[in-house]
């Protein structure tokens, strides 16, 4: 199924619209699922893991998680869309790798 240009919009207006960690966490809790909502943040642990400077082996290591998750992660950092550093940075996570 492929979601419709407008759909998309106003998701990306819905989540611009957040104005503090609270409201992000009511919109969270209700548009996802416990367990999209744990991946979700499994996830963004796992970059700024990889993003640290760990190697893919140590991060996997460090978070208990198999491989193909860090190296999921790795590729989103080294080849998505800039996302995710764009956010660490803007956040002033540590960035010692991909950026």
């Amino acid at each position: 199924m492929t979601t419709p240009t407008k759909a998309l919009k106003d998701l990306y207006e819905l989540f611009a619209s957040i104005d503090s960690p609270k409201e992000s966490a009511m919109l969270l809790h209700d548009i996802l699922t416990p367990q999209e909502l744990e991946a979700v943040a499994e996830r963004w642990q796992l970059i700024q893991v990889l993003a640290s400077g760990m190697t893919q082996r140590e991060a996997a290591k460090a978070c208990k998680v198999s491989i193909s998750k860090i190296t999921r992660g790795s590729h989103e950092l080294q080849y998505g869309s800039g996302g995710f550093l764009f956010f660490l940075k803007k956040l002033k996570k540590k960035v010692a790798r991909y950026g």
